[in-house]
């Protein structure tokens, strides 16, 4: 057994035991499924290829192109993944067309599935001599279809992403990520498997191509049994009922909204100390339409209603590092004023301040010392 075979086979191994576990997940059951059996069929890729690199025997030929198809599902079902984590809807009926590329070479490929068994073994034994590529007639469909289904995929992510900015103050902690990791370990897998068809490198070679896809399920398994639950709300479209805000809203009742925000963020108790306040709980505390409240933050104040908020934030920070007599760290002062991760603080306090925190914190201190 060589050493990628039995890599394939720890990876499939593993594979099987996360299906089992994502299908079981609580949180984001209808991704999880679709997650589940997407890891599962690379369980069954993986243990067919290593069967089949180990045996080299015929009557393996056929499963081993069965399963050299299912890239063709890998791309569609990271977008339908995506697309239930960010909408909650799982797989249904008319989902099949997101298949049909598995479909279609399916069709093309069933020559290998009927054929004789003479002609089966020469097609093997052509594989084992070095042909270890269906052709470009295939390799180029299935690089364009399947990037493609990627890059949607993090188009609905990216929409997500500002849509969530909008609503949520606490928007960096929910923003998918994970996601980000699984599409760019799936770039990579696509990038070696395009050079490998292109051109020969002995160090990117078919071996290391699955081995990849093998280290792969381990990302997924990191990933995804740690992830939180998602909020699918931030990408449903607005009301149309809600009015158009630069054309039904007069610029007197914008400063009336500004100064009541501005009352609620200025009190005793500012509204931002709330480390998960959404535009709707503020627009609920301020008298105020949703839809009106997110236009004043937009138009009025700068930024999105999560930048808004990490303003807030940031300038609350700020007092407390300049006080001498504050003993707290920073990263409790950072939660203390509603940050829910330090890298979010970090983050924010930079591009807000132009230092790091414990720079900051340090120039405030000697500055005191001098005075």
């Amino acid at each position: 057994m060589t050493f990628w075979t039995f890599i394939y086979i720890a990876g499939a191994v593993q594979a099987a035991l996360l299906a089992l576990a994502l299908w079981r997940q609580p949180a984001n059951r209808a991704a999880n499924h679709l997650l589940a059996v997407w890891v599962a069929l690379t369980g069954v890729d993986l243990a067919v290829k290593a069967l089949y690199w180990h045996l080299l025997s015929p009557e393996w030929f056929r499963a081993y192109r069965f399963v050299a198809l299912f890239p063709f599902l890998y791309g569609s079902l990271f977008y339908l993944y995506v697309r239930a984590l960010v909408e909650e809807r799982g797989f249904r009926l008319r989902d099949v067309k997101h298949l049909a590329g598995f479909g279609v070479m399916l069709v093309l490929n069933g020559y290998v599935f009927v054929g004789t068994h003479a002609q089966v073994q020469a097609l093997s034994e052509r594989w084992i001599a070095g042909e270890r590529t269906i052709g470009a007639w295939f390799d180029g469909p299935l690089f364009l279809y399947s990037l493609s289904y990627v890059l949607a995929a993090l188009f609905l992510v990216r929409r997500y992403r500002r849509r969530l900015r909008e609503q949520r103050s606490d928007a960096d902690r929910l923003s998918l990520r994970w996601i980000d990791a699984m599409a760019g370990f799936q770039v990579a897998i696509w990038g070696v498997a395009i050079v490998q068809a292109v051109v020969y490198l002995p160090i990117l070679n078919y071996g290391l191509l699955f081995g990849l896809v093998a280290a792969w399920v381990c990302m997924v398994g990191w990933f995804s049994l740690r992830q939180p639950p998602v909020p699918a709300k931030p990408l449903a479209p607005p009301s149309e009922n809600e009015p158009d805000s630069t054309t039904a809203i007069d610029a007197a009742r914008y400063e009336e909204v500004e100064g009541r925000l501005t009352q609620l963020m200025r009190g005793d108790t500012p509204l931002y100390l709330e480390p998960a306040l959404t535009i709707g709980q503020l627009a609920k505390r301020s008298g105020y339409p949703e839809y009106l409240v997110s236009a004043v933050i937009n138009r009025r104040l700068g930024g999105s209603f999560c930048d808004y908020i990490n303003r807030l934030r940031v300038e609350a920070v700020r007092e407390r590092l300049a006080d001498p007599a504050e003993l707290r760290t920073i990263l409790d002062l950072a939660y203390a004023c509603g940050f829910t991760s330090k890298s979010t603080f970090n983050a924010a306090f930079k591009r807000q301040v132009g230092d790091t925190p414990s720079n900051y914190r340090r120039h405030q201190t000697a500055a005191a010392e001098v005075t």
